[in-house]
């Protein structure tokens, strides 16, 4: 079967915000199949490429079955934290949004 690519938010919602200077996005599947998708297309390697010149992370991610969800941890992307920092988006609310504009092979 060929793949294609097709936008993150084709497959999946997100919500995001910051725990200090670490960001967590919360990408949540549409159904079962975009989270089998997700499952073995988001890893910490896709993240890394995905938030280069943001920061070298590190990167995690946690799978979290019953809701289809992937928690996806990105460390020292907000500068020192919401009240520190001086990015636009100090609490990293849109950082989920934006990465749902990123491409995932399918």
């Amino acid at each position: 079967m060929k793949s294609k690519r097709v936008y993150l938010r084709e497959l999946a919602h997100a919500r995001s915000g910051d725990k200090g200077d670490l960001v967590n996005i919360s990408l949540i599947a549409h159904d079962e199949q975009a989270f089998k998708i997700l499952k073995k297309g988001i890893t910490t390697e896709v993240l890394k490429s995905w938030f280069e010149g943001w920061t070298e992370g590190p990167f995690e991610i946690y799978s979290i079955e019953s809701i289809h969800s992937l928690n996806c941890i990105i460390h020292n992307v907000l500068q020192g934290g919401g009240t520190t920092s001086r990015r636009l988006d100090a609490q990293g609310k849109a950082l989920g949004q934006a990465l749902l504009q990123a491409w995932i092979e399918v």
